[in-house]
């Protein structure tokens, strides 16, 4: 082995360790997921009304979508080291000012506002981390790993959650999930390094990059986020990523009373981890998909087969043979895959199309579309039954969003390329 091939593989050993950093990263932030556990345990002498103690995870999950702008920025100029360490400050804080009042306004600002930031913050930086140590080949693959871990952490969260309640109390189990992940998170953060330009420069010269017909090198265009605010790509991936996203975190936010008051199961937990394992693998199942077919057709491909699904989700009744618990947690395990697919095929179509040099700040911009998809229509499914005491409605709705999105992926104009060189 030369000497320039012993150190591109001592480097390309280095991304594994940023991308397994950032997968560290991301099961931490999970700690979202344990609101539903909290909010069941909150006791009766605080005193909370059930819009108090919904009020905290809603401005949590708001703040995490819009937190992610100045995230991507403050990785874009200072590097993700620094966003992540400053997520993971944000994160251990909101959990200690939490366990330091019952008040709903104690909450609010330590589990929502804090928390929320943190989360939003660190998100922004592994994945632009990553994928700069790859090549564009394995863009969706390297994304779909990182991301998994988001995904998958509900699988522990819960349990632990719960377990540390039972032992310790809430004001004991927040204070200590705070000063856990406060450490986890910035410890994994000080792995978070970009490669040198050298190295993506031998990336480039050994032919890792995707060559055109004319052998020429094609890449990314460079856009800052004010070009990219200019482009129609932008707002047709914003909205698809709103669909896409909105449908799924509505079947998410309801799934346990669908599998109840549909299909008479009272198996909500089994069905929601069912749920989260296909969240995480369909993350790094459809990334790697993508890489080989693109990430066009691989979101075609699952905006049609969770409408599907949501369809198949509409005709289920306790005479059903759908109603089978087997057959609802397959179910749940595919909805699950496709809302994850968004989060793995997103941050690598804006790196096509956008450039990796502000990858942060312009897929903070897109990501946005997460927040408002999910806020939307989870309010909009609890709306809609209120009103005719059905799920229908909001599954019509879920779909047709869906196919839209499907219809956009056709017009999607392809990404721009530049070449390199002869």
């Amino acid at each position: 082995m030369s000497a320039q091939a012993a150190t591109m593989s001592s480097l390309r050993s280095r991304g594994w360790i940023v991308t397994l950093a950032g997968l560290g990263i991301n099961l931490a932030l999970g700690v979202l997921y344990t609101w539903s556990v909290i909010s069941k345990a909150i006791p009766d002498n605080w005193e909370w009304s059930e819009t108090a103690r919904s009020l905290p995870y809603s401005i949590a999950v708001l703040l995490f979508s819009l937190m992610m702008v100045p995230g991507g920025r403050i990785q874009d100029r200072f590097g993700p080291r620094t966003a992540a360490t400053l997520g993971g400050i944000l994160v251990g804080l909101g959990f200690i000012v939490s366990s330091l009042t019952t008040s709903p306004v104690g909450w609010m600002i330590g589990f929502g506002i804090l928390l929320g930031s943190g989360i939003g913050f660190a998100y922004s930086a592994p994945i632009p981390a990553a994928v700069k140590w790859f090549p564009p080949q394995q863009t969706g693959m390297i994304s779909g790993i990182v991301v998994s871990g988001f995904g998958l952490a509900s699988l522990y969260a819960a349990p632990l959650t719960q377990a540390l309640i039972e032992s310790l109390g809430i004001s004991g189990t927040v204070l200590a999930l705070g000063i856990a992940f406060l450490a986890i998170i910035v410890g994994l953060a000080q792995l978070l390094i970009v490669p040198p330009m050298e190295y993506r420069a031998q990336l480039a010269s050994q032919g890792s990059l995707q060559t055109s017909a004319g052998g020429r090198a094609t890449l990314s265009p460079e856009l800052a986020p004010g070009e990219v605010l200019k482009s129609l790509s932008f707002f047709m991936m914003w909205f698809m990523y709103a669909c896409g996203a909105g449908a799924g975190l509505m079947i998410i936010s309801k799934l346990a009373a669908i599998g109840e008051l549909q299909a008479g199961l009272k198996l909500g937990f089994v069905l929601v981890a069912a749920l989260a394992l296909g969240n995480g693998l369909g993350r790094v199942v459809t990334g790697i998909l993508s890489d080989y077919i693109g990430r066009r057709q691989t979101l075609l491909g699952c905006f049609i087969f969770q409408a599907i699904l949501i369809w198949l989700l509409s005709t289920i009744n306790k005479d059903s043979f759908l109603a089978h618990p087997v057959i609802m947690c397959i179910i749940s395990a595919f909805i699950g895959a496709n809302f994850g697919a968004n989060l793995a095929l997103f941050p690598a179509a804006a790196k096509d199309y956008y450039g990796l040099k502000h990858f942060g700040a312009n897929y903070g911009m897109l990501f946005t579309a997460y927040g408002v998809g999910g806020f939307s229509l989870a309010l909009a499914a609890g709306g809609l039954y209120d009103i005719y005491k059905s799920f229908t409605p909001a599954y019509l709705l879920a779909g047709g969003l869906l196919i839209a999105a499907a219809v956009c992926t056709l017009l999607l104009p392809k990404p721009q390329k530049i070449e390199s060189g002869p």
